[in-house]
């Protein structure tokens, strides 16, 4: 029913709360005061006064009815900045969270459950501070204020209807217990169906191929068929828990009224008071009622919150205020592992200086791309660390870190944007004589020159351009970057030839000057390396040029003579030549 940390999340925007709050009490006296100045009217004219002593009631009633009035604009106007400022600041910190993260993947979430979650999840959250909060300390306050006032007219009917008025929480609680694993699931069910969707879009082309498309359309009815359920159950417990609130409240309020009339009656009350608590006995109940009719928007927006909140707490990497010294990095007895059980990273030990080429190689799973995230910062050793200068990465600016490195792999992201826009993203004020000489480096220039120029607009995930020239052109800005350092991360993967010959010819000119590290599966790519760490099960195996470990005939010669063999075999069956993988 109040959840604490969500109440957290909105910080110093607290004070709306409790202004709201305030005028919605405000209101509820005025509302008195009017239901006052009919009681005093009526009273009057039981007793039989000159109609001058009217004037009196009269304008106790206007003057209630503007307050009233006022309260309730000062209230609009209050919950709505206070949902206006809330979802801009919860925008603001889920944005700069990902920022922060940077490099890392926010855990347990794809990227259209991470879009829902900061966007239609901050939506719903705004109904659950500006509507359910005021309401839930209004409602608290509420009958509190009425017993007081009504009290010294009747104790017997004032503490009838304060006793009446927990079974609306009582209510409320009982259904929460089941409202909560309702919107729970809910919330899972509607973001599962978000992100069918949005990879049967994605795949659609491949669906069309396969002529999957049909079963795909099966999948998406049944995903859709579970989310109506849980949708029509939400319903059904929300007509049902509201049922409950109308019985108890009017229910409470009935109690009332009838001991109220006991008491004129029995001679105890007078006519002008008996219809003074039959006008108020509602308003015990209305505002907890109001509450029961917001808790259903508040759950929704609560089981949001709490993917927000766990978004917000993902632990952010360590860095520290030191500038990066030297560009020389190490792993030193790093040992790594995602799960707290298993480890991917086993005791590693690399060098990479600042000047030549080094390679990591291995087949699938034995821990390269772990140590690409070692060296970009996104996660930090178990045990051991990862240097840069000699300094820990943990004690190094990230900004000074970032400014040095670059890292390029076979899905690096080319914006929706001009080709020039994408090189400004690089280096702010670069001239087009670099992005020309860049383009021109990796082949790319008479192509772009034939199609619209720097001008050229770039796709959705570079749709118009093909796998090679995508990235050929990541490669190009990052060239334009200039960092000290380059980590090409399967760089060649999924491409011509061609293109594969281009990009490995910049590798190796650039690791003249730069710290050069490759990731790669087919080794032929790194017979030049400098160094070439070969691993197996998150362990270096063994180290050393091209030349000493095929002397060597361990695992790296093992590995590299069988995919010498199937590319000998491939080139004879069909005269071309192929990439092969391990």
């Amino acid at each position: 029913m109040f959840d604490k940390e969500l109440l957290k999340l909105i910080g110093g925007n607290k004070k709306y709360v409790a202004y709201a709050v305030l005028f919605m009490v405000l209101g509820m006296l005025a509302n008195i005061g009017i239901t006052a100045s009919i009681c005093w009217a009526v009273y009057f004219l039981i007793e039989g006064y000159e109609p001058l002593a009217y004037i009196y009631p009269a304008i106790t009633a206007v003057v209630a009815i503007i307050v009233r009035y006022a309260a309730s604009r000062c209230t609009g106007n209050l919950k709505d900045m206070l949902g206006r400022k809330v979802k801009k600041d919860l925008r603001e910190r889920t944005y700069n969270k990902i920022l922060r993260l940077g490099v890392r993947s926010t855990d347990g979430m794809n990227m259209a459950g991470l879009t829902q979650v900061s966007m239609e999840g901050i939506e719903q959250l705004d109904l659950y501070y500006s509507t359910y909060l005021p309401q839930f300390f209004f409602s608290m306050l509420a009958p509190v204020i009425l017993f007081c006032i009504c009290v010294g007219i009747d104790w017997r009917t004032s503490l009838v209807l304060l006793a009446c008025v927990p079974l609306i929480p009582a209510s409320i609680v009982a259904v929460s217990k089941y409202a909560k694993k309702i919107f729970a699931k809910y919330w899972g069910k509607y973001t599962s169906m978000g992100d069918a969707f949005l990879d049967s879009v994605q795949g659609l082309k491949e669906l069309k191929i396969f002529k999957a498309d049909a079963v795909r359309h099966v999948k998406m009815n049944q995903s859709a068929e579970e989310f109506r359920k849980i949708t029509m159950k939400v319903l059904v417990m929300q007509l049902a828990s509201t049922t409950i609130m109308d019985l108890v409240a009017y229910g409470g309020a009935g109690a009332g009224i009838a001991l109220s009339i006991v008491g004129l009656m029995n001679g105890w009350l007078a006519p002008a008071s008996v219809l003074f608590l039959i006008l108020v006995a509602v308003e015990f109940f209305l505002p907890l009622r109001s509450l029961g009719s917001a808790f259903h928007v508040a759950m929704n927006g609560a089981s949001a919150g709490r993917k927000i909140i766990s978004l917000l707490n993902v632990p952010d990497p360590v860095w520290g205020e030191n500038k990066v010294s030297g560009t020389e990095l190490n792993l030193k007895g790093v040992t790594f592992s995602y799960d707290g059980k298993r480890d991917v990273l086993k005791n590693v030990n690399m060098v990479f200086p600042e000047r030549g080429m080094t390679a990591i190689v291995g087949e699938s799973g034995c821990g390269k791309s772990t140590v690409v995230n070692m060296l970009v910062g996104a996660y930090r050793p178990k045990e051991g660390s990862v240097t840069v200068g000699g300094d820990v990465l943990e004690n190094v600016m990230r900004e000074s870190y970032y400014s040095h490195l670059a890292s390029v792999s076979y899905n690096t992201y080319i914006f929706n944007d001009t080709v020039r826009a994408n090189f400004e993203l690089a280096k702010k004020n670069v001239i087009d004589e670099e992005i020309w000489s860049a383009l021109k480096a990796v082949n790319l220039a008479d192509f772009i020159k034939e199609n619209g120029g720097l001008d050229k607009v770039i796709t959705e995930d570079a749709n118009n351009v093909s796998g090679g020239q995508k990235q050929r052109l990541a490669l190009a800005v990052n060239l334009v970057a200039d960092k000290d350092i380059y980590v090409f991360d399967e760089a060649t993967s999924n491409i011509d030839i061609e293109s594969e010959a281009i990009i490995m010819d910049n590798i190796k000119a650039m690791s003249r000057e730069k710290s050069v590290i490759v990731i790669s599966h087919r080794l032929a790519n790194v017979v030049p390396a400098d160094n070439i760490y070969y691993m197996e099960e998150g362990e270096v195996k063994e180290h050393g040029s091209h030349e000493q470990l095929i002397s060597a005939k361990g695992g790296y010669a093992k590995l590299y003579a069988a995919q010498k063999q199937l590319e000998e075999g491939y080139k004879e069956i069909t005269g071309a030549t192929a990439e092969v993988k391990a």
